[in-house]
């Protein structure tokens, strides 16, 4: 009886399909839901309690990997499309949070950001300034 040669096993590896760090939660419930209609195996791994982990989907069969980047492809160009035209809607309707009001409505935060930038400018630039005028 012959044994099979385990170089010729070759074995099936989960592969990350996509990245979910800073992917808004309807997004994500969005992309869970088109991958189980498309009928893809995959897991998701959370991004643990301090966010260090990598969140994300992970396909179980790589050989599906092509699939389903042109599916996720699809849905992001879709998606972007309706985002785009729910902003327009909301631009137009004057919905949307311009940064005069936010200035309007927190002045006294506005101009402690204001005063920290500027601080921290001129402590980054005064050793230059002051190099120069020793010269």
């Amino acid at each position: 009886m012959r044994i099979p040669s385990l170089t010729k096993i070759k074995p099936i590896m989960s592969v990350k399909l996509y990245n979910l760090r800073d992917v808004p939660e309807d997004e994500a419930d969005e992309m869970r839901e088109l991958l189980d209609q498309q009928c893809f195996d995959f897991y998701e791994t959370p991004g643990g309690a301090w966010g260090i982990s990598a969140p994300a989907f992970w396909l179980k069969d790589e050989s599906e990997l092509v699939r389903a980047k042109a599916v996720i492809k699809d849905y992001q160009a879709e998606r972007g499309a309706r985002m785009r035209a729910e902003f327009e809607r909301q631009r137009a309707e004057g919905k949307t949070q311009t940064m005069w009001d936010l200035v309007l409505e927190r002045p006294v935060m506005v101009v402690i950001y204001i005063a920290l930038i500027l601080f921290f400018a001129y402590i980054s630039i005064s050793p230059f300034v002051n190099l120069s005028a020793i010269q």
